[in-house]
């Protein structure tokens, strides 16, 4: 017995093993044989409904020891799961995922987001609710359009709407909201704006691995904590035995002679098709991801042994195919995720060849659990080699002739992405953290979780909230008074990638670019150049320097405040390829010019968290 904390709701994804069909029918079979362990049983309000365990339970069905305080659930007359809550807003729960430990859910109200305004959600918010604060604008029609956020029709009057401005946003509360009236603070579910909710939560590692065929989770109280028992379902009647054993066996062998009738007949049937189908299967396996199950995930990362890394829409671990190829398995964060990343993913990598973009080996979309195979790159990411260069240290990093070769190959995957498939697409997410490197360090483009297909003649695009990692993002992607959002946002993220590399943003210079009282970053490169400064890097080659200045050069230039300013990736690929010698200085960066803009970046840049939310419309 093990004393753990009260669990509280994380968003994170934990892989648990999932029973196999056979323990499962096992199970079903064995179950009424079962004694003395009846109270904390799985139970069901209906024979379709999720399956109810440990740390839920059904009040009036399960003791109160079999699930956690605010994890009670009830059953309504017509079946139906739902939270026990003390008040009239009604939950129902939809499906239950025990292996990714989230509960899918749904609300009948008409308008959800009017009936919580009069409701305290503090209470269930420590179990089941992930709070997150929103300002409510009362705004017009025509001033709804120029803003990212969350618009709430049930709310809205005549000739206005309502928007929702999650807190985190601060740039919509520093630039002017015309037409737009503040009305309150509220604080609503992080994910209420959404058609399919899904929250999560965590239960304590004494319980992990516990339940299987022999063992239950229970809790008992203890204080103010709270103590797991994991303990031994009661054996089965030994008169029963055989009688189950006898049962299962039947039940096997009937389910064998069938299946060897459906293979008879379906090979007995097999056409000129099915073999022109194999065939084309056969030639184009190349260029089609697979699609792996849950199992086929669990098994090629060894129940998910060793972790790679960790980011905001979910977790990479380590993988090796039956081949023995070894693959990077990116499990996606199903809470966090609209069911689009994955989309996204595999539609814009099923078109994408290039030297210069990591491959897509597969997928998996099986229940609650997605994931995406990619190739494994032994070099890592971007960012964990240019740490070294941009803090004066050269015995642990690239020489420059190297980060240069990675820096025109990373323009060159971009630029394909922009005009070298069937559809242009936007990146928004470029930063050395998705620049991985293979053996031989050539660059290669990831993570397409928040990419975005647009047809080939389209020059702009419309987004409904901002995307990307702060420090990388374009002015324009915050709001459209910066400019139209378009292939040049990549530019600008790619032109903040080349000025990290030169070492404008280590750790004795990256703290002045989200300090409202210090330069712009951008602009201080800019300054250090005009002075013939080096920005305190250690230089002893002259060609290393002749490097760095082009870098840093063309840098500038794709940080342009001014889309129209800044250069194509083509343009950019033509520049980095040349000897630097023709490039002309730059304009000095808009923020010299306008303190009040660059405060403004500065705040959002600070304000805003690493990772924005996804872009879901196209034009």
């Amino acid at each position: 017995m093990r004393l753990e904390k009260q669990p509280k709701l994380r968003l994170r994804v934990r892989p648990r093993i999932i029973p196999s069909a056979a323990f499962l029918a096992f199970y079903l079979l064995a179950l009424p044989s079962l004694v003395g362990c009846q109270q904390c049983s799985e139970s069901r309000c209906s024979s379709g409904g999720p399956p109810v365990r440990f740390p839920f339970r059904i009040v009036g069905r399960q003791a109160e020891h079999c699930g956690y305080p605010g994890f009670d659930l009830a059953c309504t007359e017509d079946g139906k799961t739902k939270l026990s809550l003390s008040f009239p807003v009604s939950f129902f729960i939809d499906e239950i995922s025990y292996a990714a430990n989230q509960v899918q859910i749904h609300t009948p109200d008409v308008c959800f987001a009017k009936q919580l305004l009069n409701l305290d959600l503090e209470p269930i918010a420590s179990s089941l609710l992930h709070l997150a604060q929103y300002t409510l604008y009362n705004c017009s029609s025509r001033a709804v359009q120029d803003y990212s956020a969350h618009v709430v029709p049930c709310l809205a009057g005549r000739g206005t709407k309502v928007i929702a401005v999650g807190s985190y946003y601060f740039v919509l509360q520093t630039l002017s909201l015309v037409g737009c009236t503040k009305m309150y603070d509220v604080s609503y579910p992080s994910n209420i704006f959404s058609s399919r909710v899904v929250w999560q939560w965590s239960i304590p590692e004494a319980c992990i691995g516990c339940e299987s065929d022999t063992k239950i989770c229970s809790r008992t109280a203890a204080g103010n904590q709270t103590a797991i028992h994991c303990f031994d379902a009661p054996r089965r009647s030994s008169s029963r035995v055989p009688v189950i054993i006898g049962t299962i066996a039947g039940i096997s062998v009937l389910f064998v002679a069938a299946g060897v009738i459906v293979v008879f007949i379906k090979r007995s049937s097999e056409s000129e098709k099915d073999a022109d189908l194999e065939k084309f299967l056969e030639d184009y396996k190349e260029r089609m991801p697979t699609r792996f199950t849950y199992t086929d995930i669990r098994r090629m990362t060894n129940n998910f042994k060793t972790k790679l890394g960790q980011g905001g829409y979910g977790t990479v671990y380590k993988g090796k195919l039956p081949s023995g190829t070894f693959v990077a398995v990116k499990v996606l964060d199903y809470s966090k995720s609209s069911g689009e990343d994955l989309v996204n993913e595999v539609a814009t990598m099923a078109e994408v060849h290039h030297v210069n973009v990591v491959r897509l080996v597969g997928f998996c979309a099986d229940g609650l659990t997605q994931a995406l195979v990619f190739e494994y790159l032994t070099n890592g990411s971007l960012d964990k080699h240019i740490s070294s260069p941009m803090m004066g240290d050269k015995t642990q990093s690239l020489d420059w002739k190297k980060l240069h070769e990675i820096a025109v190959g990373t323009a060159k995957g971009i630029e394909y992405l922009h005009h070298g498939c069937d559809h242009r697409i936007l990146h928004f997410d470029i930063k050395p953290h998705n620049i991985l490197l293979d053996p031989n360090f050539i660059p290669k483009v990831c993570d397409f979780g928040q990419a975005k297909l647009c047809a080939k003649d389209q020059s702009a695009v419309s987004l409904e909230i901002g995307r990307g990692t702060r420090g990388y993002i374009a002015p324009e992607v915050y709001s459209r008074n910066f400019g139209s959002v378009s292939t040049k946002s990549d530019v600008y993220s790619f032109g903040m990638l080349l000025l990290e590399m030169v070492g404008a943003t280590t750790s004795n210079f990256s703290s002045t670019s989200v300090d409202s009282s210090q330069t712009y970053v951008p602009e201080r490169v800019y300054n250090l150049m005009e002075q013939g400064g080096e920005m305190g890097i250690r230089i002893e080659e002259d060609v290393d320097r002749k490097i760095v200045k082009k870098l840093a050069m063309v840098g500038l230039w794709c940080t342009q405040w001014s889309p129209v300013e800044r250069p194509s990736m083509k343009g950019v690929v033509q520049m980095l390829e040349g000897d630097g010698d023709s490039l002309s200085m730059p304009p000095k960066p808009l923020a010299s010019a306008n303190s009040q803009v660059t405060k403004m970046y500065s705040v959002q840049a600070r304000n805003l968290n690493t990772s924005l939310d996804i872009i879901s419309e196209i034009e």
